[in-house]
């Protein structure tokens, strides 16, 4: 049976079916009755559908179940949209290959840097990623992502590892009073990943095989930067390997680690409050919550004795810009 188009099935939902049902009620017609002439194209399609016959019995046209016929022509349409499918699945595989080698090129019609925006940086990520090879460094400041955000970035930075793919990612310390991130740390260095935590604050930075980097474009989180120039990211990697070098183990949960870290951060405190900055920027640079910040604040007064901010800058300027501890007494 020939294959039938969308102008076929318009015409049997219409003028088709109106005909095969005037000709049921009538228990069939002749050959050359007005009825089956009047619409020729009706005609013509019930009878290569073969829901009209020739009864040579009666010398009449009848209809046939339509349940007998409709097998014959929804069953290879079913067939030709399965192979479509099938079909449509491999231009997109081919297609994604082709992506990953456009993303990792040093040289695109947008040059050795693409500026995302939005929703691209996203869809960027998610296919650059999941085809790293190698090695995937990643510098996240701050514990901003969301517990359901990062059960997606473990469940694919899982399968990065288990083919093979050595991760490195550094946090801030403030992450570590994150639920959600030491879910997701858990999971990860139980796959063979290193994370550590740093008491500085750094840009984002992503870094997959070496080839390809996604940094932040200023102060703006809906623009990123994808470079591509191999001595940038060169650079870049120097960086991440520098912040590497002085972080902490996030799976160390000795005392010492720990008093380390708070240590840390209380010096970091002290040192940009020394340097004047405002409450919003100190929080953000430390990776914790105005109200978190206001509390290490209210920490260090009580500890310098003071009152006022101007007595405890004044105080603090007397222990040494670095934040030495005032001696106890006695």
């Amino acid at each position: 049976m020939p294959p039938f188009g969308t102008e076929d099935r318009q015409l049997f939902e219409t003028a088709a079916s109106r005909l095969f049902e005037e000709i049921a009620a009538r228990g069939g017609v002749p050959a050359d009755d007005p009825l089956l002439t009047a619409s020729p194209e009706a005609t013509d399609l019930l009878c290569r559908l073969g829901l009209l016959v020739h009864d040579r019995g009666s010398g009449r046209q009848v209809v046939v179940d339509p349940h007998t016929v409709q097998g014959s022509v929804v069953s290879p349409l079913g067939l030709q949209g399965a192979q479509l499918i099938a079909e449509s699945s491999q231009w997109a595989s081919a297609f994604s290959t082709l992506g990953q080698a456009y993303r990792r090129s040093p040289s695109t019609e947008d040059g050795p840097i693409t500026v995302l925006s939005g929703d691209q940086i996203d869809r960027f990520l998610e296919d650059l990623v999941p085809g790293a090879q190698t090695e995937l460094l990643t510098a996240q400041p701050q514990a901003g992502r969301s517990a359901k955000a990062l059960r997606a970035a473990a469940a694919r930075d899982v399968e990065a590892l288990q083919r093979g793919v050595s991760m490195r990612t550094i946090y801030q310390h403030s992450a570590r009073r994150s639920t959600a991130t030491r879910s997701y740390v858990a999971a990860v260095t139980e796959n063979g990943a290193e994370v550590r935590t740093l008491d500085e604050f750094f840009n984002r930075l992503i870094v997959v095989d070496r080839e390809v980097a996604i940094i932040p474009s200023g102060d703006n989180l809906d623009v990123a930067l994808a470079i591509r120039d191999g001595a940038l990211v060169a650079y870049l990697v120097d960086i991440f390997e520098r912040f590497w070098d002085r972080g902490r183990p996030f799976t160390s949960r000795s005392a010492s680690t720990l008093s380390s870290i708070a240590e840390e951060q209380r010096a970091m405190t002290i040192r940009m409050l020394i340097e004047g900055h405002g409450d919003a920027t100190c929080a953000k640079r430390l990776g914790v919550s105005p109200r978190t910040y206001a509390g290490y604040v209210a920490d260090l007064k009580e500890e310098y004795d003071a009152q006022t901010r101007f007595q405890l800058g004044y105080r603090m300027g007397q222990a040494g810009a670095e934040g030495a501890r005032v001696p106890e007494e006695g």
